[in-house]
């Protein structure tokens, strides 16, 4: 059939956010997301006169942004966060997981078959276990138990048998069983935990941040491959680097997880200077982790100012 470029554009827009989450929680990347949602179009305009008469677009363009996302998968790195890494891991050649911002989220009503709540699928922890697995089973528990797709759709998608789907999803079920840490939804509690963790690190009160941390916290830096686990290790470098500076925080929203922008005082420049998106995981009014993604250049996709006057 001969679409035009308008009606194409229609057709495929109520999508574009869904697919851009989904292949985000695929490749751990959003740059890499928006890019195989692009291809994927481009794709989808390139095929469109193929394209049946009443079949299901939305399942069309998610095989199409799933089969580009299984050649990435196949070609490069896996993301990875520090507290992740294998021992002895070169820093050189390690991908980074990177924030996801929550505007960017579509929330799309998981069918009846889905077993996690759509929240909880773009947290970092979730997105950071996606990697360890293998393509064909990352893609099968993504479309079975967050799509809630029945499994002879996913099977589709896929381009696999319905025997070979189950096949890849029992073995992802059993691979992330377990291994998914409680995350605390936002709430006023969470909200007053995080406030008082920015004010005390705008005083540069250390006592004070350790007294909100759990005592397993854990705090990395991205694309830095070192991570600090514990109160001792925490304060240490705490008092060894970072707040050395002055500080600002600026709230911020990513992966469905309470963030901050923190700025660092420059004297040169004589204000506060983009540095991290901190995002705090939090457990029993405890943060229980810190990411802080060293990564000023993404602060404009969160809505953050470059600095801070």
């Amino acid at each position: 059939m001969s679409v035009a470029a308008g009606a194409f554009e229609a057709t495929v827009a109520p999508y574009r956010r869904e697919l851009e989450a989904h292949c985000y929680r695929m490749l751990g990347s959003l740059h890499d997301a928006e890019d195989t949602v692009q291809e994927t179009l481009v794709r989808a305009w390139g095929a469109v006169d193929r394209l049946e008469a009443g079949s299901n677009v939305r399942a069309w363009l998610y095989r199409i942004a799933t089969n580009r996302c299984l050649t990435l998968i196949e070609r490069r790195r896996r993301r990875e966060l520090p507290m992740d890494l294998s021992p002895g891991a070169p820093a050189g050649e390690i991908a980074w997981l990177e924030p996801y911002p929550d505007d960017r989220f579509a929330s799309v009503d998981p069918g009846p078959e889905a077993r996690y709540e759509a929240s909880e699928t773009v947290q970092l922890a979730f997105v950071a276990l996606l990697q360890h697995l293998p393509g064909r089973q990352r893609a099968a528990l993504v479309l079975r138990d967050v799509l809630g797709l029945p499994a002879a759709e996913a099977a589709d998608v896929l381009e696999m048998s319905v025997a070979a789907l189950n096949s890849a999803l029992q073995r992802a079920r059993a691979a992330v069983a377990g291994r998914l840490p409680q995350v605390e939804q936002p709430d006023a509690d969470v909200a007053r935990t995080a406030e008082l963790y920015a004010a005390a690190w705008e005083r540069g009160d250390t006592d004070a941040i350790m007294a909100l941390l759990s005592a397993d916290a854990r705090y990395a830096m991205p694309p830095l491959p070192e991570w600090y686990a514990g109160h001792d290790d925490i304060r240490d470098f705490l008092l060894d680097g970072p707040l050395r500076h002055g500080w600002r925080f600026l709230p911020a929203r990513a992966n469905g997880q309470i963030a901050f922008g923190t700025y660092a005082w420059d004297d040169a420049r004589e204000c506060h200077v983009a540095l991290g998106l901190d995002l705090l995981r939090t457990r029993g009014g405890k943060i229980t982790e810190v990411v802080s993604f060293l990564s000023p250049e993404i602060f404009g996709r969160f809505g953050l100012p470059d600095e801070v006057a």
